[in-house]
C-alpha cells in the first residue's frame, strides 16, 4: 500500500510540476516522500530557490503562507487546511497595532511563527536559528536609543534572544504549548540521570527553567547540522519528537533520547500520506494571501532570509 502511494505521488509530481516541502516535525511517512526537509528558515529559503509551479507544503498554515508570500506566482497547497499554530494565533495584527501605539518609535521583529497579517505589521522577521543575528543586525544598523524593539509572539525565544544579545526588547506574552507546557525541567533532569553521557540539546521555544539544563540551545535545523559533525554519540533532544526520525536516519550510529514523548505537536501530525496524495490529485487546499498583505509581508521576510543563522 505504502509503495503504491509513493509511486502515485512520484508520478503526479512530475505530471503537475510539483515539489513536496516538509518540516522536520512531520510524521516519518512524510519525511520519506518529501523532496526537501528542513526547519522554518531552510524551508523559506528553499521555497524561493525552486523553479517549479506547485508547492505541497507539509507543515502548519503559517509556513504555507510564508511560502506563498515569497512565491506569489506559484501555487501553494497544504494537505490539511486546519493544521494551525496556537502560538501564531496568540498575536493578531489588530492587537499588534494597538501594542505599537504604546511606543514612540516601535520596531517589530516577528518570529516566522506568525500570520501573514502580523508579518505585514513588522519591520523584520526571524526564525529560531537566526533570531539572535537578526537582533544584532538591528543594533548595527539602528541607534537603539531611537527605537523600541518589539518581539512577537514567543516570550521564550524572545527572552533567550534578549539574554544572549544583551539588547532590551518588549516581548509579547505568547508561547508554543508543545515546547512550553510539556518539555519540563523535571523531565530534563530525569533524562540526564538515565543517560548521563548524553549531551542535552534544547530548542529556544522551551521554558527558560528547562533550557537552563541544556548543554546547547539551538533550532531544529542547527541541531541536525551540529549532531552530524559532533564527536559525541548520545544526545537528549528537547524539542518536538518528529525530529527524532530524521536524526536517527541521518546518524545511524548515534543514540537519541527525547526529553519526553509528550512533546508532540498535534497540528504537525494532521498531515498524513493520504492527505498529501489527495491534495496532489485534486490540487486542493490552496493557500494564498491578499495582494496588499503579501506585498507588505514580503520585505520583512526577505530581510530575514538575507541574515544567516
Amino acid at each position: 500500500m505504502m509503495n503504491n502511494i509513493i509511486k502515485s505521488l512520484n508520478k503526479l509530481k512530475k505530471e503537475k510540476n510539483a515539489v513536496i516541502l516538509a518540516h522536520i516535525y512531520q510524521l516519518p511517512e512524510i519525511h520519506d516522500i518529501a523532496d526537501f526537509i528542513g526547519d522554518s528558515l531552510e524551508l523559506s529559503r528553499k521555497a524561493t530557490q525552486i523553479d517549479i509551479k506547485t508547492i505541497i507544503f507539509c507543515g502548519v498554515h503559517f509556513m504555507a503562507e510564508t511560502a506563498f508570500i515569497l512565491n506569489p506566482n506559484k501555487k501553494v497547497l497544504i494537505p490539511d487546511i486546519n493544521a494551525g499554530c496556537p502560538m501564531a494565533d496568540m498575536v493578531t495584527a489588530e492587537k499588534l497595532k494597538k501594542f505599537k501605539t504604546k511606543f514612540k518609535n516601535p520596531y517589530v521583529i516577528s518570529y516566522v511563527n506568525s500570520s501573514a497579517e502580523v508579518k505585514a505589521e513588522s519591520d523584520i522577521c526571524c526564525t529560531s536559528s537566526n533570531a539572535v543575528n537578526v537582533v544584532k543586525s538591528i543594533a548595527l544598523n539602528k541607534n537603539l536609543k531611537d527605537i523600541d524593539i518589539i518581539f512577537v509572539p514567543d516570550r521564550n525565544l524572545g527572552n533567550y534572544v534578549q539574554k544572549v544579545s544583551g539588547i532590551k526588547m518588549n516581548i509579547w506574552d505568547g508561547f508554543c504549548p508543545t515546547h512550553n507546557n510539556f518539555i519540563l525541567p523535571e523531565y530534563v533532569i530525569k533524562a540526564k540521570k538515565e543517560h548521563p553521557n548524553a549531551e542535552i540539546l534544547m530548542h529556544p521555544e522551551c521554558h527558560p527553567a528547562a533550557i537552563s539544563y541544556a548543554d546547547h540551545i539551538m533550532s531544529t535545523g542547527t541541531m541536525c547540522k551540529y549532531i552530524k559533525k559532533s564527536s559525541e554519540n548520545e544526545f537528549i533532544i528537547g524539542t518536538e519528537t518528529g525530529i527524532l526520525y530524521k536524526l536517527e536516519k541521518d546518524n545511524p550510529t548515534k543514540k537519541f533520547y527525547p526529553v519526553t514523548n509528550l512533546a508532540e505537536c498535534p497540528n504537525m501530525k494532521k498531515i498524513t500520506l493520504a492527505k498529501v496524495l489527495d491534495t496532489l490529485i485534486n490540487l486542493k487546499n490552496i493557500v494564498s494571501v491578499p495582494n496588499n498583505i503579501q506585498q507588505k509581508a514580503y520585505q520583512p521576510l526577505l530581510k530575514m532570509i538575507k541574515i544567516s543563522a
